[in-house]
Order: C-alpha cells, then sequence, then structure tokens
C-alpha cells in the first residue's frame, strides 16, 4: 500500500496548553480558577474540534458583496462564512467579550476574558477583530460619560446573547494616511436640528458587518490636524435593514485575515452622533486603541501557540531518515526555539492584560498606570513580529506541505501578518513608546521595577545565569536613550525600532524567568525554565553602534 502521512492533529486545547494552565494557577486564586476552568475547557475542546474542522472546511469561502439587487435597487449585502456566522454565537455564549464587563471577578476578569479569547482566536479566523473592536467600543462608550449612548449600545455590545449581540466597527483610516490620522478629510455637518452627518470616506473599515462604529471626522470649521477631529458613534443601518447613507464601494483583497469583510465606504450624509466634544476625537478614542492592541497581543500569542503546537504533533507523525522528526536533534531544537518565543511572548501579553485589569476596577497604583501606558506599545509590536517570524518557521517545519494551501497552513503565516500592521506599524509604535517615556526618567524607572520585581525571587543557578543577560541589556537600552536625548530627535527616530524592540525582548525574558522560578517551585515543572534559558540564548539586547547617516547615505541623492 503506498505510504500516506499522517496530518497534525488538535487535542482539547486548554487540557493540551502547559503554558496556559500554569499561568492561571499562578495568577487566579484558587476558588477563581475552578470556577471558571470548565468553561476554559469546553471552548478547548471546541477550538481543537468542532471549530477547527468547521475551518478546514471553510477554507476556501469567504465574504461576499451584492451591491444591486436584480431591479438595479443598491442593497450593499455582504454575506459572511458558515464559520464566521458560528464563530459570533460562540463569542456571545461564551462571553469572549462579556466577561470583561461583567466583571465576576474583579481585576482578574480581564485575565479570563483574555485566556477565552486565546483559546477562541485560532480557530475562527480572525473574527477577534469584529471582537477586540467591539469590546474597544464598549470600554470607549463607558469612559466617555455619554449615558445616552452607554444605555443605548453597551448592553448590546457586551450580552451573551447571540440575538441581541452587536459587533462594533472602528473607522479611522482614509486614504490620506493610515496612522496619520490627523489628515482625515472626513467632514461632520450640524444640521439646524442639532444632529450630524458625515460625508467622506473610509478606506479601510474592517467587519462591515457590524451594527455600529466609532469613527473620526472633522466637524466644519475645525482647525486642521488630530485636534481638530471628533468621535463619532453611528448605526449602519435603519430599522429596515437598509444602509444609512453610506455606500460600501469594494470589499479589499488582502493577503491574509481574508474572511473578515473589510470595505471600503463613501459616506453621504451618514447620520452620527458626537460621543464627547467637538474635539480630541484621537485622544478620546485611545481607549480602544489600548484594547486592540491588547487583543492584538493575544491574537499573536495564540496563532504562534497554534502553529506550534500543529508543528509538534506533526513532528511525532513524520519519520524522515530513518526516524521521527521529534527524535532529529536539529529539529527539536528548532521547535524548542519556536516554544521558548511562545512562552516568552505569552507572558507578555497577559502581563498587560493584567494592567489592564487592574486599571478598570480602580486598583491600580500611578506607577502600574504608567507602566501600562509604555508596555501596552511595547508589547503589541514585539509579539506582532514574533507571530509573523513563528508562523513562517512552523511552515518551513512541514517542509512541502506546509506551502500547500489545503493544509490550511499557509493561512497561520498570511493571518498572522496582519499584527504587525493593525493597530499601529512597528515604527509608528516605537514612536509612541518614546512618547510614553516622556522627557524624564520615571518611565524607565517603572519599567526596571517591574523587571526587578520578576527577577528578584530568582534561586535556581541556571535561571540565574539566564536572568543575568537581563541586566546588561537594560543597561544598554537606559544608556542608549540617555545619550539620544542629548544628540536629539534625529538620533532618538532612527533608534526608536532597535531601542523598543530590546525592551520587548527584555520584558519577555524578565517575565518568563518569573513564572519559570513559579513552575519549579510549585509545579516541579522543569519545561518553564528550560524556556527561559532557550529564550535567554536567542538574542535580546538588539541595540548596536551604528552611525545614524547610514541610512541618509543609503537613501540620499548619491
Amino acid at each position: 500500500m503506498p505510504f500516506q502521512q499522517q496530518p497534525p492533529v488538535l487535542g482539547n486545547q486548554y487540557e493540551d496548553d502547559r503554558v496556559l494552565r500554569s499561568y492561571l494557577t499562578r495568577t487566579l486564586p484558587p476558588e477563581m480558577l475552578r470556577e471558571v476552568e470548565p468553561a476554559l475547557a469546553e471552548l478547548g475542546r471546541l477550538a481543537g474540534g468542532e471549530l477547527y474542522q468547521m475551518q478546514l472546511a471553510d477554507r476556501l469561502n469567504e465574504p461576499t458583496l451584492t451591491q444591486w439587487d436584480p431591479w438595479g435597487y443598491r442593497i450593499d449585502r455582504i454575506e459572511v462564512t458558515p464559520l464566521w456566522r458560528a464563530a459570533e454565537r460562540v463569542a456571545a455564549e461564551h462571553g469572549v467579550v462579556a466577561t470583561a464587563y461583567e466583571q465576576r471577578h474583579g481585576r482578574f476578569s480581564r485575565v479570563h476574558q483574555c485566556a477565552l479569547a486565546y483559546l477562541f482566536t485560532p480557530s475562527t479566523d480572525i473574527y477577534s477583530c469584529p471582537l477586540a473592536m467591539t469590546d474597544g467600543a464598549a470600554r470607549t462608550l463607558l469612559n466617555s460619560g455619554n449615558q445616552a449612548l452607554i444605555d443605548r449600545a453597551v448592553p448590546h455590545l457586551t450580552t451573551r446573547d447571540p440575538a441581541e449581540f452587536w459587533t462594533s466597527g472602528q473607522w479611522m483610516t482614509e486614504i490620506t494616511g493610515g496612522s496619520d490620522v490627523g489628515l482625515s478629510e472626513t467632514v461632520a455637518r450640524q444640521d439646524t436640528d442639532g444632529s450630524w452627518r458625515l460625508f467622506g470616506s473610509k478606506w479601510f473599515a474592517s467587519a462591515i458587518t457590524s451594527q455600529i462604529a466609532l469613527t473620526l471626522a472633522r466637524p466644519e470649521g475645525n482647525p486642521p490636524g488630530g485636534r481638530g477631529l471628533a468621535l463619532f458613534y453611528l448605526e449602519l443601518r435603519d430599522q429596515s435593514g437598509r444602509l444609512r447613507n453610506i455606500e460600501i464601494n469594494r470589499l479589499k483583497d488582502k493577503l491574509g485575515t481574508r474572511k473578515v469583510p473589510t470595505a471600503e465606504l463613501t459616506l453621504n450624509g451618514t447620520p452620527a452622533q458626537l460621543v464627547m466634544g467637538t474635539t480630541d476625537g484621537v485622544r478620546n478614542i485611545a481607549p480602544l486603541l489600548n484594547i486592540t492592541r491588547l487583543w492584538n497581543g493575544i491574537s499573536a500569542v495564540s496563532l504562534m501557540r497554534r502553529g506550534v503546537a500543529l508543528a509538534t504533533d506533526y513532528a511525532r507523525r513524520r519519520r524522515a531518515f530513518g526516524a521521527p522528526l521529534s527524535e532529529k536533534p536539529l529539529h527539536l531544537d528548532t521547535l524548542a526555539g519556536l516554544q521558548a518565543e511562545t512562552e516568552a511572548a505569552f507572558h507578555f501579553a497577559f502581563r498587560v492584560a493584567e494592567l489592564t485589569g487592574r486599571s478598570e476596577t480602580s486598583d491600580a497604583s500611578d506607577a502600574e498606570m504608567l507602566l501600562l501606558r509604555l508596555l501596552t506599545p511595547v508589547m503589541k509590536l514585539i509579539t506582532g513580529k514574533q507571530a509573523v517570524a513563528i508562523a513562517s518557521e512552523v511552515l518551513e517545519a512541514f517542509g512541502g506541505a506546509g506551502y500547500v494551501e489545503d493544509t490550511g497552513l499557509p493561512t497561520i503565516l498570511r493571518d498572522a501578518q496582519v499584527l504587525p500592521i493593525w493597530e499601529g506599524t512597528t515604527n509608528v509604535l516605537s514612536l509612541d513608546v518614546l512618547r510614553a517615556l516622556g522627557s524624564v526618567d520615571a518611565g524607565m524607572q517603572v519599567f526596571r521595577a517591574e523587571v526587578d520585581r520578576c527577577l528578584s525571587g530568582v534561586r535556581s543557578p541556571k535561571l540565574a545565569d539566564a536572568a543575568r543577560v537581563a541586566g546588561p541589556a537594560l543597561l544598554h537600552a537606559e544608556t542608549w536613550l540617555a545619550t539620544a536625548r542629548q544628540e536629539g530627535q534625529p538620533a532618538l527616530e532612527t533608534g526608536a525600532r532597535r531601542f523598543a524592540m530590546t525592551l520587548g525582548r527584555i520584558m519577555e525574558l524578565a517575565l518568563l524567568i518569573h513564572h519559570a522560578q513559579w513552575a519549579e517551585d510549585h509545579q516541579a515543572d522543569h519545561r518553564a525554565p528550560a524556556a527561559a534559558r532557550q529564550f535567554a540564548g536567542s538574542g535580546i539586547d538588539l541595540l548596536s553602534d551604528y552611525d545614524s547617516e547610514d541610512a541618509s547615505t543609503l537613501f540620499g541623492d548619491q
């Protein structure tokens, strides 16, 4: 009988995830973990079973746009895929958004929610995109104090009833610029009765099947730039289901996240309501961006985990050169590197989830709020880059099968590529890190204090060796920042990316070592310490001596 290769298999994605279960055991009070674990196990069963099988079967389906009906009427109807319809129901019923707002577990509610999102995301073809924006919209509306909009929308955004559940879009990007939203050309005009209508276009409106959206527009007469923009709330369709003066020009043909219906829109007098004030829209939408950046990190680590889980299972099933790949030292070393990167990224993303939860329940100190402001962009940028690198290595671990579409594996890489782009590219976020640090030393002081907190309890000699890697890297980062500040803004900007990524890897190493020591002490687990040692040797300090004139030389007129 001809040879047939067994495909990789997934089990219960909660029960099989040592890192998630160990982290939750350390972080959550025991009685809380006992309460939430059955729901996590059930979602893990779905993620490794029914949803995963549906995902493979749904591979060729994509959302479709029908602009006209047979009689020439403009309808702009979008149909999403069967998997996405199922994902909406599962997300609502399992409280993937609601958990953070029900607050049954206080400051731990975000950790619980992010564990759900981490399990849910890899098997639902980035349905996490509308969920992230929905979560961010709910937080933004609650922070706004606009009680009418809170009463109208938040119960729908945070319900567990699929029939009542709404999702939200986030319309910021225009053809004039992505991250530079101050260039927005969308105009808001106020009618004589005080109501507002929006005129303009949105170039990249994701999850266009959502019921509501938060968007930026410039009230007539306002000055240019970000300060002149206002934050608006709108509902896409009227009670009869017709779009409210919105035309969907086309759906985007994207590299990845192809199940996400992303559209180019024209707004022709779309009714909208001010969320808070007629200016400072960029600042007022910041809570949404912080939440979606957290979701970006959780999505990154979930895709990394999925790829490594498939590659690890396949290594046990694939024989080459006389033995399973799992017995080949070189292949084993490759997988170990992928696992270490994944564990480090996991602990960083969930540390930001912890701080976010504290900030939402008034438990956070001023230092923790500053730490959250700094770590959010660092976490987003470093995990986004790691996700792409890990996904690429995962495909290579399958050889030719990793390059074949009907295995479902290439989708992981394509979907991962959005993560360093959405909600701020690596360069944009690197500059945001500099803004978060400001011109004084408080930012670096809270960063160093967090690293010291993580490393202070290290007793294992081998972990101590790993911990010693962090010190020189952090000192180098501090020295670079001080020198670059003296040299001026060009020097700061030139090295900002290497600096921010170094901070990211230092924090990942510290958090990974902190958990590894706990796992060794409380669970006799030697795998987490092995991951920490592996990660410590993978390159933490990405700063190097360089001549800032070289870039100008390479791309100048000469």
